[in-house]
């Protein structure tokens, strides 16, 4: 299957810039996954289509301030490093290095007048480096008062507050980017959810920065998925199997969600208690086993998570499903729209 399959053309105005006032007045497309029928909506229309007995799955990842500027220690130049993952090494970090090429091993960088110092530990490829970073205190603390939240690069302006680039239940720092379907929740609509008797569950998996990457191979069978922390514990994996046993659906809250449960359901889609690392790639042929439900955005031409979507469906009433997106103006992207994918959609 060729990554040229799934192209569409968007507009360039169609990229939301910015998030909406209030979280829960975006636009909501609702996909039968089977019969590719579609319903337009708000996104509030969600509590009628999700039932009480089903559950929604949120990733509970928060967003890292995780782009820090600094200088060389020894030159005063410019650096920038975007914090990707740790490594498992005390205080080590994988990260994103500008300008890379003056990077070295033995480099020293400091930022906020010394409050931070890190060395390069190893030159990875592709302007990566480890680097091992000394400081006094808590470092999530430092981070949160040096670093910037690194928005993805097809948001071209700044963000008045940070805090929109964060779901109203992120919990566990980790991320490089937001798991951008949760952040059409507020609280109180949490709240109507609940009382409606839809299940709230909560996993962990840390978005990484391969989520902008693009596919770089012709072929999408060769195309080598990057690899992102997860975690789901005792507590999620009992509710899950019992909105299972009676009769509910299990609804995931964005891709990242979706991709954590396929990885951790067994062949009857059944769950356990996990963590790890997984780079599980699901395109088209693929057949799903965790999930009877999908919440999303609106994802990039030709991209991994548009792979992930059409193969929840189909090409044809994915694309179709975007071409009328387009026609309509839904939003496209982290600050944009919503579309909910599931079987026996009625209007």
């Amino acid at each position: 299957m060729k990554v040229t399959d799934f192209d569409f053309h968007l507009p360039e105005h169609l990229i939301a810039q910015h998030p909406l006032k209030e979280r829960t007045s975006s636009r909501l497309l609702v996909l039968d996954r089977e019969t590719g029928e579609t319903v337009d909506g708000q996104f509030v229309d969600l509590l009628r289509y999700v039932k009480k007995g089903d559950c929604l799955v949120f990733n509970e990842s928060r967003v890292l301030p995780a782009r820090l500027f600094g200088e060389k220690a020894d030159t005063g130049g410019h650096a920038e490093l975007l914090l990707l993952k740790e490594t498992g090494q005390p205080d080590q970090w994988e990260v994103l290095a500008k300008p890379a090429r003056r990077i070295k091993k033995g480099t020293v960088l400091t930022f906020g007048e010394g409050l931070l110092r890190c060395e390069c530990d190893e030159v990875l490829e592709e302007g990566k480096r480890l680097m091992t970073f000394t400081y006094k205190g808590v470092f999530l603390e430092i981070l949160e008062s040096l670093g910037t939240m690194p928005l993805p690069p097809y948001i071209k302006e700044r963000l008045d507050d940070p805090d929109r680039y964060q779901t109203v239940y992120a919990k566990e720092s980790g991320s490089a980017a937001a798991p951008t379907a949760g952040l059409h929740f507020s609280q109180p609509f949490l709240e109507q959810l609940k009382n409606a008797g839809v299940k709230l569950a909560f996993l962990t998996l840390h978005v990484g920065l391969g989520t902008f990457r693009p596919v770089s191979v012709d072929s999408i069978e060769e195309h080598h998925m990057h690899s992102e922390f997860f975690d789901l514990n005792e507590e999620t994996a009992e509710l899950l199997n019992a909105t299972r046993q009676e009769g509910g659906r299990i609804i995931a809250v964005g891709t990242t969600s979706a991709r954590t449960l396929e990885t951790i359901a067994d062949e009857t889609g059944t769950f356990a208690a996990s963590s790890g690392w997984t780079s599980i790639f699901i395109y088209p042929g693929y057949e799903f086993r965790g999930i009877d439900g999908l919440l999303t955005n609106f994802h990039l031409p030709k991209s991994t998570l548009l792979m992930l979507v059409s193969a929840f469906s189909s090409r044809e009433h994915v694309l179709n499903a975007y071409k009328e997106a387009v026609a309509k103006e839904y939003r496209f992207f982290s600050f944009g729209d919503a579309m909910l994918m599931m079987k026996g959609v009625k209007p």
